[in-house]
């Protein structure tokens, strides 16, 4: 239909349109639930944090799976979990005119917190808006005491004190005092894919997000990724210890071939239980030459 055409608007169709409309509001709302990764899986992506994680995806071929824009609120934490996803949209009062505290059981963002388990994640893709408060503290306590560990918003909540107190994770690119449709946007989907940060995060894919940022793994690349980073980790171990005591750069980071014998025997030593932790134990002065 162009823009001139004209528009048909005899009874029948006006009535049509007004049960289609009535329909939309009354229906009951039923979103998905997630696939969710072994736990042994997310338990072993949090040991090895989101840069080991990000640069052995590049490694896989995924060039950047950094959410980019929210950081840590609350620094030290470290969590891993399968993704809750939740969506907004640009607000057209249209289709969308529900105040705070107004039929609260037709806001979505009430509908992601309830599909949560257990080290779930919930991740939201708020379009970056900084006025939109999408979550608070009565929607985090709840969200607390039924397991989740961590938010990832690409946006703001809001009452950031008190959630803060709760412990949970939260991975932001603000606050602010308005609640989450009052300005800009509002929820549209429950566990789709979404975009946050510039990041496509998958229902149930795995978030690993700490003082650096989150990551996103996806479930079918986790098993390869963790073996890679378990070699990384051991040698960087090796390597971290060597360098505090003033061990040379380009022997040591990365492992350079020269000191793959010195890691190994220190890995095997480790492995044995009996071994200090002291490097030089197997033949090298602090300045990386062969030691007299």
């Amino acid at each position: 239909m162009t823009c001139n055409a004209s528009i048909e608007t005899s009874p029948k169709l006006i009535l049509a349109a007004a049960r289609l409309t009535t329909r939309k509001r009354t229906d009951v709302i039923e979103t998905h639930d997630i696939v969710r990764p072994p736990e042994e899986l997310v338990s072993a992506l949090a040991a090895i944090g989101s840069a080991t994680a990000s640069s052995e995806l590049n490694r896989l071929g995924v060039r950047s799976a950094h959410i980019r824009g929210p950081v840590s609120f609350t620094p030290g934490t470290c969590v891993a979990g399968p993704a809750l996803t939740l969506q907004f949209m640009p607000k057209r009062e249209d289709l969308y005119q529900v105040d705070e505290y107004a039929e609260p059981e037709k806001q979505l963002h009430r509908h992601v917190l309830y599909h949560t388990r257990p080290g779930d994640i919930v991740v939201v893709d708020a379009r970056g808006d900084m006025a939109s408060g999408v979550f608070g503290e009565m929607m985090m306590i709840y969200f607390k005491q039924r397991g989740g560990v961590g938010v990832v918003v690409d946006g703001c909540i809001r009452d950031l004190g008190k959630v803060r107190e709760l412990g949970l994770g939260l991975w932001l690119r603000g606050t602010t005092p308005n609640f989450h449709s009052q300005t800009d946007i509002f929820p549209t989907a429950v566990n789709v894919p979404v975009a946050c940060g510039n990041t496509v995060v998958e229902p149930g894919d795995i978030i690993v997000a700490d003082d650096d940022g989150a990551v996103v793994v996806p479930i079918k690349l986790a098993p390869a990724l963790l073996a890679e980073a378990g070699s990384h980790a051991e040698w960087e171990e090796f390597s971290r210890l060597r360098l505090s005591q003033g061990g040379d750069l380009r022997t040591y980071y990365p492992l350079s071939e020269e000191a793959r014998p010195e890691y190994e025997r220190w890995r095997d030593a480790q492995a044995n239980g009996g071994a200090s932790l002291d490097a030089r134990a197997n033949g090298r002065d602090t300045d990386g030459g062969a030691s007299a």
